[in-house]
């Protein structure tokens, strides 16, 4: 697929069909604790799976302002499919750090092959001949059901440290266990990955620390060199700020014709704070595409946290006000209001860590060591 995500609109084309499709499963997709097939073809038929992959590899090494518009559109119509969206693309950044015979396989069935995510090092590996051999299990992997490919993240003894490497692992070497009972965000399937004992070759191992820091292997764009926590907060925000313009409409349809000035004060604060956090999105996406990210530093995460919080606000401000009414388990703001919850609580998103990494840096001091996975 070539061309833009989104086209002038931001609504029309493949996107919109993609926000429409997932907005029509959306219930029963919480229901099912998973996307049903439709949904996941209509993501990867919108470009979301090839949007970072290298054009070599037939992708688009695409940009982050775009990505974090087209992930909110769908997350209009269902926070958990813009969830798989964003980090399936997200992958595509991950897997340009493996070497250069990794990738050729990697995307050998072509640029929309579906990779997920293992982020924690809860895994093991050991160096033998060629490669490494791998165990583990690893939770919380999100559309791990559907994916071809993972990437995972394990401890590994290299001399006298403990180095954190992934591991690109195909299908038919993971089983997945169904562990996924959650308050929200229920339709990810972010079940659990389990690698009983496999080999891995070492062209398809690259060190933690160069995916973090955008150490690209053949690539120099822009999308694939910026540090990864300096733009990732965009990919996890991104289903919020859909999620609660959704919310919005919701809210609308609910109170239209009732309240007075109080009540129409609830919407424009709710409003306001949408839209400030959208604004600081933006702003971190487009340092991104500029290749300003790694001079930013610690500016980004701060502002991506600080986007959750008012996203996480503005929903709560409109499901209070709402009444008991919209607690009903087929009403669209309670399954809005449990994701937009569950979004925020990811560490990427926490203002205490990115707050005060920023904090730190604005005084000229060391930041205490914080996990950034």
């Amino acid at each position: 697929m070539s061309g833009s995500l989104l086209d002038r609109t931001g609504r029309a084309g493949a996107v919109g069909v993609a926000a429409e499709v997932a907005a029509r499963h959306a219930v029963q997709a919480d229901i099912a604790r998973r996307l049903p097939g439709e949904v996941v073809e209509a993501l990867v038929a919108a470009g979301f799976v090839r949007h970072f992959v290298p054009t070599r590899w037939g992708g688009r090494a695409g940009g982050f302002g775009e990505l974090l518009e087209s992930v909110a559109t769908v997350g209009e119509g269902c926070t958990s499919a813009a969830w798989i969206a964003a980090v399936a693309s997200g992958a595509g950044r991950m897997g340009v750090c493996l070497p250069e015979e990794g990738q050729r396989e990697l995307w050998a069935a072509g640029a929309d092959t579906v990779v997920v995510g293992a982020l924690n090092p809860t895994g093991r590996a050991t160096a033998v001949p060629g490669g490494w051999r791998l165990r583990g299990q690893w939770s919380l992997v999100s559309g791990v059901d559907f994916a071809e490919w993972a990437l995972i993240c394990a401890l590994t003894a290299e001399g006298d440290q403990e180095v954190a490497r992934f591991f690109a692992v195909p299908r038919g070497a993971y089983r997945v266990a169904d562990t996924w009972f959650n308050v929200g965000m229920c339709a990810t399937g972010s079940n659990t990955l389990v690698v009983d004992d496999v080999f891995v070759p070492e062209h398809r191992s690259v060190t933690r620390d160069a995916i973090w820091q955008g150490r690209a292997v053949g690539s120099d764009a822009d999308c694939h060199t910026a540090p990864l926590r300096a733009i990732s907060g965009t990919l996890f925000a991104a289903p919020a700020l859909g999620a609660a313009r959704a919310a919005v409409r919701a809210w609308s349809a609910r109170m239209s014709g009732r309240g007075g000035p109080s009540t129409h004060a609830v919407l424009a604060r709710a409003e306001g704070e949408i839209e400030s956090a959208a604004l600081l999105l933006r702003r971190v996406a487009r340092s991104g595409d500029e290749g300003r990210a790694g001079a930013d530093g610690a500016r980004g995460p701060r502002d991506c946290a600080l986007a959750a919080e008012f996203l996480v606000d503005a929903v709560e401000r409109l499901f209070r006000s709402a009444g008991s009414g919209a607690q009903a388990q087929d009403d669209p703001l309670q399954r809005i209001w449990r994701d937009v919850h569950c979004v925020a609580s990811h560490v990427a998103l926490r203002f205490e860590t990115a707050g005060g990494a920023y904090g730190s840096q604005l005084l000229g001091t060391p930041p205490a060591a914080t996990r950034t996975t």
